[in-house]
This record gives C-alpha cells, sequence and structure tokens, in this order.
C-alpha cells in the first residue's frame, strides 16, 4: 500500500467512527434493521469497568477507514485461548489496497504473541469475495460447522427453562 496505514488498538475517542463502521457493515450484509445498539454501549462494552470486546482500527490518512472487533474465546480440545473475530469491516472505497489484509494480520500476530491456539470467524455463505480474500489469507472454511444463536424472547424463555 503506497498511503499512510496505521493500525492501532482503538480509542474512546473513534467510538463514533466505529459506529459509523458498524452501520455501513450492516448496511453491506442487508441487516440494518438489526443495528439496535448505541455508540454509548459500544464505549461501554469496549472501555467500561468490564470490558467485553477489543478493536483494532485501519486510519488511512488520520481517518478511520475499517476495523476488526474481537474477544477471546477458549479451546477445551487445545486447552488454549483463541480470539474471536466477530466482525473485520473497511470502507468500500478504500477496499483492494491491502487494509483488510493488515488488519487480519495484525490480529494473527496478536493471537500468536497472546499464546491463542487459533484465530476464527465466521463468514456469510453468499459472501464470496469475502471467503475468497480469507482463504487466500490460509483461512480454511469449515464446511461441517454452523453457527447457533439465541436472541431477544427465545433467550428468555431458554432461560427462565429451569422455573
Amino acid at each position: 500500500m503506497n498511503s499512510p496505514l496505521t493500525i492501532r488498538f482503538a480509542t474512546p475517542a473513534d467510538v463514533p467512527a466505529l459506529f459509523s463502521l458498524i452501520q455501513a457493515l450492516a448496511e453491506y450484509e442487508k441487516l440494518s434493521d438489526a443495528v439496535t445498539g448505541s455508540p454509548d454501549q459500544l464505549a461501554d462494552h469496549l472501555f467500561g469497568v468490564r470490558p467485553y470486546i477489543e478493536t483494532i482500527v485501519a486510519e488511512h490518512t488520520e481517518q478511520v477507514v475499517g476495523f476488526a472487533l474481537f474477544f477471546h474465546n477458549y479451546s477445551t480440545f487445545l486447552t488454549k485461548p483463541g480470539i474471536y473475530l466477530e466482525d473485520l469491516f473497511v470502507l468500500p472505497e478504500y477496499r483492494d489496497q491491502g487494509i483488510g489484509r493488515a488488519l487480519l494480520t495484525y490480529l494473527a500476530q496478536l493471537a500468536v504473541d497472546r499464546g491463542c491456539g487459533r484465530l476464527e470467524w465466521s463468514v456469510l455463505d453468499w459472501n464470496e469475495p469475502a471467503i475468497g480474500f480469507y482463504q487466500r489469507m490460509g483461512a480454511t472454511v469449515l464446511p461441517d460447522w454452523r453457527t447457533c444463536r439465541v436472541t431477544g424472547d427465545a433467550l428468555t424463555a431458554m432461560a427462565q427453562q429451569n422455573d
């Protein structure tokens, strides 16, 4: 990449830009209605008393143009922590410039530095450009695993099953 690019951990000042990128990601994935949170919630989950997530940002000429939001998980088989990449996004006008590669490489280096046994994430099955990119980066798309999710009323109902 020929232009100035910085990959760094997000700061509280980045929260408005991050939330805007999250909204752009949701729009790209045709899930804009799924964004129900707020910048304040994001700030609390990143920098509050109990941080749940971490984020690295890609800054191009002093503008945040991409991010990777992640958290630790654990592999019982490896008996090692891992990193789960929840979202990786680069604004469309900044794609094909190596920014996504830089974010993913930084995250892989972080996983190695932290002694993690793996770095993993999910990708939508229709997102062929992302699947191809991840495979070129060395990822294996697991054909035999499916994501299970419980949210909203179903989560509340599950939590009350023993009542």
